[in-house]
């Protein structure tokens, strides 16, 4: 796949973005419309508590991040709000439906879809056949209806003619017929999102999507982030490149030790002097904002685009 640094139009304004204005900077603080909301929701494993969120609301129709140091419970939260695992206890709802206990198969089909760090393509099966595998109420599934291809085949045709046009989208269509095990660890991640959207997300939740991607895929990849929340859905984000959080987030949650101890704009809340504290410890005089904690090259991007908006 060829590198595509063509910048994108700037993106129009975000009224939801806008609806935070006057939004507390408070952990937990309250949102005007929010989409997913999660109270006391605690795992421990053993006599370790991994994740003790009190209170958490993600506004609809914007790009929230999540980010804190490693080991905060970031991933942790992520699994088990999208049924991958079972908190000790807690609730939380999805639209206002509650999605506590729920199944990772149940939480998807309501319209919250994930992606992981580690990406899960199936590696022996070709990139379309991966994006088909996503493709939702396939009658074709069924045994009793699986031989008699009369009853499927147009809905196999139209699955496969979405697939093709969501992995144009991605700059993934000449390879739709390649094994996905012989893609690069960044047209993976593509790969994942695009797979994603396959489901018609409400909710797109991304766990450390620039993680181990090459310098030149990282601005395709904020761009696509960005394109999700302007075509309407909400984006839900973990990751530990500050530029690109500042860069794309309309709002940054923060994780230390499990529990949120900060909540508001990125300009704002990578200043806050618990946030630096427990981001850096004992790094006190580094700014998290700081461009210079970055790949250079990513850096020159990112900045070059910005100066073109």
């Amino acid at each position: 796949m060829s590198d595509d640094t063509t910048t994108a139009a700037p993106a129009p304004t975000v009224p939801a973005a806008h609806d935070l204005r006057d939004v507390a900077r408070t952990p937990g603080a309250p949102k005007p419309e929010p989409i997913l909301v999660a109270d006391h929701v605690v795992r421990r494993f053993g006599g370790m508590t991994a994740v003790d969120v009190d209170h958490l609301e993600v506004q609809k129709g914007v790009i929230t991040a999540l980010i804190g140091p490693n080991g905060a419970g970031k991933t942790t939260f992520f699994n088990l709000l999208t049924g991958f695992d079972t908190p000790n206890s807690g609730e939380w709802s999805f639209q206002g439906r509650s999605l506590s206990g729920k199944s990772a198969a149940a939480v998807a089909k309501s319209g919250m879809v994930r992606t992981f760090q580690l990406t899960k393509a199936l590696s022996r099966l070709t990139v379309l056949q991966n994006m088909l595998l996503a493709s939702p109420s396939n009658p074709g599934e069924k045994l009793g209806l699986s031989w008699l291809p009369f009853l499927w085949t147009k809905h196999e045709a139209a699955s496969t003619e979405k697939a093709m046009e969501i992995l144009a989208r991605f700059k993934l269509a000449d390879k739709a017929q390649d094994y996905a095990g012989s893609l690069s660890g960044g047209q993976r991640k593509l790969l994942e999102m695009a797979r994603a959207l396959m489901t018609d997300p409400t909710i797109i939740m991304l766990d450390e999507p620039m993680a181990g991607v090459n310098p030149a895929l990282v601005q395709s990849l904020l761009g696509h982030v960005q394109a999700l929340r302007d075509e309407g859905m909400t984006v839900l984000f973990v990751e530990h490149d500050m530029h690109a959080v500042r860069h794309i987030s309309d709002w940054v949650v923060v994780m230390a030790e499990g529990r949120i101890v900060a909540e508001g704009p990125p300009t704002t809340v990578m200043k806050d002097q618990a946030v630096v504290d427990a981001y850096l410890g004992a790094h006190h005089d580094t700014d998290l904002g700081d461009d210079s904690l970055l790949d250079p090259e990513v850096l020159a991007r990112l900045e070059a685009e910005e100066e073109k908006r």
